[in-house]
């Protein structure tokens, strides 16, 4: 399949014109949707231990650091909530017994507070900055221990570890204060705070940054929790929640990461299946990919919504315009492979028959003759 034509790339602080079908658009959702951004690559679904080649760290006699991506800013203190991804293997055996990237839900870890067989995995993060991916070589002391664990995760008796682990960030607002213990109020406050400094990130575009407070924004509102409430609670959520999922998507458009941006936006969609900002990104990104069919659908469901908005509009032009060079290019190649159309012979003149019609005609007369002679 054709590649679609490049989208149009506006500034970091240029207004997005979309708004929300009720018109009252959310002061704190990001408001452009404009050019690529330079990125390390996501973490990947790796089966096998990670080959890293950095200097081996000394942080502890049991546990060793190598870092595979640096962080920012500073480390986080004792007792704050840390947010974190990390995939764990046995070291011996290379045997993978957790993910949380593939489950796709970040955990939560209270420095000084951790389980004891998460000590050395503590100790690790201790020395992280937000951002930052690394590898932690854990001793089985520090890990699940002497006797190991049967049920989830299994872990073999004195099993030393391997933790590859990425940073999400911390807060340190409700220092040791795990999310389940908070009220609903708490959480959406938590959440609320994450998502304006994500904002405030973004508008100095530091893409990356923004992208890790709201995923610690939505960390405070998970299924679990959306869960159990009803009512005005679950909307005062979903008003913080969605809306970061949108920008999460705007952001993952800019770093070329187009399936997790669709993934963000049919998440509001699973919600709000009309919402326009959230058809009209993951339109975007599909068409990004070169699916330009649900793209299209994406841009004319939300140009139902918003008749009016230029965006729209420009998007189903493109579409319309890579779906015409597509069936230009499309023709030329069977042109190519079918060649020109052969030219018309002309007629012989039936007073000048071929070689072949004389020797069946004289055959003929030949056998003529001879029933006669009979």
């Amino acid at each position: 399949m054709a590649s679609p034509p490049p989208r149009e790339s506006a500034s970091m602080a240029d207004p997005d014109v979309l708004s929300s079908p009720s018109g009252s658009d959310d002061d704190h959702d990001i408001v452009t949707e404009g050019s690529a951004f330079v990125h390390n690559e996501p973490a990947q679904d790796h089966k096998d231990l990670p080959k890293v080649e950095s200097e081996m760290e000394v942080l502890h006699e049991k546990v060793k650091k190598q870092i595979i991506k640096e962080g920012h800013g500073q480390k986080p203190p004792k007792l704050s909530t840390c947010f974190l991804n990390y995939r764990a293997w046995v070291k011996n055996t290379s045997h993978k017994f957790e993910d949380t990237w593939q489950e796709q839900r970040p955990i939560e870890l209270i420095l000084g507070k951790e389980k004891a067989e998460l000590a050395g995995l503590g100790i690790g993060i201790a020395s992280m900055r937000s951002g930052e991916r690394a590898l932690f070589h854990v001793g089985w002391e520090l890990g699940y221990g002497k006797e190991g664990n049967f049920s989830f995760p299994n872990v073999p008796p004195m099993a030393d570890l391997v933790y590859e682990v990425e940073l999400i960030g911390y807060d340190e607002a409700k220092e040791g204060k795990a999310r389940s213990d908070m009220t609903v109020e708490e959480r959406i406050e938590a959440a609320e705070r994450r998502k304006v400094e994500g904002n405030d990130y973004f508008k100095e575009e530091k893409v990356e940054e923004a992208m890790q407070q709201y995923e610690m924004a939505i960390a405070y509102m998970g299924d679990d929790f959306m869960f159990q409430l009803f009512g005005k609670y679950r909307d005062m959520a979903l008003a913080v929640k969605n809306p970061c999922h949108l920008n999460m998507a705007a952001c993952l458009i800019k770093l070329k990461r187009y399936e997790e941006a669709i993934g963000q936006c049919t998440i509001v969609l699973s919600e709000d299946e009309n919402n326009v900002k959230a058809l009209f990104r993951r339109g975007k990104a599909r068409a990004e990919l070169g699916q330009t069919d649900a793209a299209r659908e994406d841009f004319e469901k939300a140009r139902k919504y918003a008749p009016q908005d230029k965006s729209i509009v420009r998007e189903l032009h493109l579409l319309a315009a890579h779906d015409k060079a597509v069936y230009q290019k499309q023709k030329e190649i069977y042109k190519g492979i079918f060649g020109p159309r052969p030219e018309p012979k002309p007629m012989r003149n039936q007073e000048e028959p071929s070689e072949l019609q004389q020797k069946l005609y004289d055959c003929l007369k030949k056998a003529r003759e001879n029933l006669g002679a009979i």
